[in-house]
């Protein structure tokens, strides 16, 4: 399982996962893209029912150890309206706090034992622990790497919020070296990965998201 979602969410993953004729104990591994409250907000409470161990990069582990409401902040006009917009009324958002199983780093972790033909790989940027899901196929589950959907973007392209830009760019650049090929971002459709490199924003990674 690729994330939490944001908190009280464990009544709905048990409908939906019963609508795909699988009981909860069958999930084994729940990977977190990265620390913000709508990834992790329910994971605690989905390892409860499921048994399951969680995954999430030590750069990000304290947001969850700790239970810290992380948004990263809005570097596209848009983006920097929706944060100031929204901040007041999410910010009091109460994350359970839950020690990881796994801590993740810089080396990609393989997910043989877990029966899933494909790798975890650190994709630094959005936040600093990000990572995505990179399936022996080129299928890349990739968080907050991207946005395609309403009210981020009409159509895919970086994310509107971001840590660090430099890094979300050099990220995109391995990912795309390591063969991904079809993207599912948390937010939005999937699409082919040549869609974000038609942006601007890696057009070269010398340029700046404006």
């Amino acid at each position: 399982m690729i994330d939490g979602g944001p908190p009280h969410q464990a009544n709905n993953f048990i409908k939906q996962i019963s609508a795909l004729n699988l009981s909860p104990e069958e999930i084994k591994l729940i990977i977190l893209t990265h620390g913000d409250f709508d990834h992790t907000g329910s994971a605690k409470d989905i390892k409860e029912v499921t048994g399951a161990k969680v995954a999430i990069h030590e750069n990000d582990r304290n947001l969850l150890e700790e239970g810290i409401f992380n948004w990263p902040a809005g570097v596209t006009v848009w983006g920097k309206f929706i944060h100031f917009t929204m901040m007041p009324l999410v910010r009091k958002i109460q994350i359970r706090k839950l020690s990881p199983d796994i801590l993740l780093s810089k080396d990609d972790f393989p997910l043989d034992e877990y029966g899933i033909d494909g790798r975890i790989i650190h994709t630094s940027g959005h936040t600093l622990g990000s990572v995505s899901v990179l399936l022996n196929n080129g299928d890349a589950f990739v968080g907050c790497m991207a946005h395609n959907g309403f009210p981020f973007r009409r159509s895919p392209g970086p994310p509107i919020f971001a840590t660090d830009l430099d890094r979300l760019k050099e990220s995109w650049y391995m990912l795309r070296e390591k063969g991904a090929k079809i993207i599912y971002p948390s937010h939005g459709k999937p699409f082919i990965i040549d869609e974000i490199f038609k942006s601007k924003f890696l057009v070269s990674q010398s340029e700046t998201l404006l």
